[in-house]
């Protein structure tokens, strides 16, 4: 996805319907999430991109291009840090989880080679966003379990929009209704909405809020306050519904 060519920006719904019947053999399966957002995000990642560069930090940002992965790889700082704080809460989150923020990486750099056509900027910006995801997940209190997965995907899409993404939270949607789970579909639907209620959050400085006490980042995002609900978990730290 981060290096995704001007061609791979025509939609193939037949790819991404492949992907999703995979996806649901095998929750686990994270390549496949990749391949679905692949297929179906057309031109998102451009449009997201040019938003981040017209915002002030987005601008000193794609200056600066710092690597967030070194960041969120210093376990040994992150847990150094005072309880409370974001990085601390997401250095004890990778842990518990049994996660790196190279499992990403590896995922997604596997269904395609890096783009020589695509810029620097833009490459960075594609990285960037996905290396995201985690933070996300404990900014929000969106665990990693498959109503977790599909909440937070929902709160993706309202924040940038990509159709790839918002596949797979309809199909996690509807599979929802076929289980004994009353509380997901409520989630899915409030992820949403947190996500439109939030602030834009692919153009915060990640690498400076991570000393700042997480109800503090929560509070000044918009977030909200993280749901208390019951995990529904497949084996494997499942990525996705």
């Amino acid at each position: 996805m981060a290096g995704r060519s001007a061609q791979s920006t025509r939609i193939r719904p037949l790819d991404a319907l492949r992907g999703v019947r995979s996806l649901l053999r095998d929750p686990d399966d994270t390549e496949k999430v990749f391949d679905i957002i692949d297929a179906l995000s057309g031109r998102s990642i451009e449009h997201s991109f040019e938003r981040f560069r017209r915002t002030a930090s987005g601008a000193r940002l794609l200056e600066e291009q710092p690597d967030l992965v070194a960041a969120l790889n210093d376990r040994e700082r992150l847990l150094a840090m005072p309880a409370g704080t974001l990085g601390r809460t997401y250095g004890e989150f990778v842990v518990r989880e049994e996660i790196s923020a190279d499992g990403l990486v590896g995922a997604s750099e596997s269904i395609a080679e890096p783009d020589p056509s695509v810029p620097a900027e833009r490459y960075w910006f594609g990285a960037r966003l996905r290396d995201m995801h985690d933070l996300w997940h404990v900014v929000t209190g969106y665990n990693r379990d498959l109503v977790g997965e599909a909440s937070l995907l929902a709160f993706s899409y309202a924040q940038i929009k990509n159709r790839g993404i918002g596949f797979i939270v309809l199909v996690a949607y509807l599979k929802a209704g076929q289980k004994d789970v009353p509380w997901a579909r409520p989630m899915i639907r409030e992820g949403y909405r947190r996500g439109k209620n939030a602030q834009w959050l692919p153009a915060q400085d990640w690498e400076a809020l991570l000393s700042k006490p997480l109800d503090e980042v929560r509070r000044d995002l918009g977030v909200g306050d993280p749901p208390v609900y019951e995990e529904v978990r497949s084996e494997g730290a499942p990525v996705l519904a």
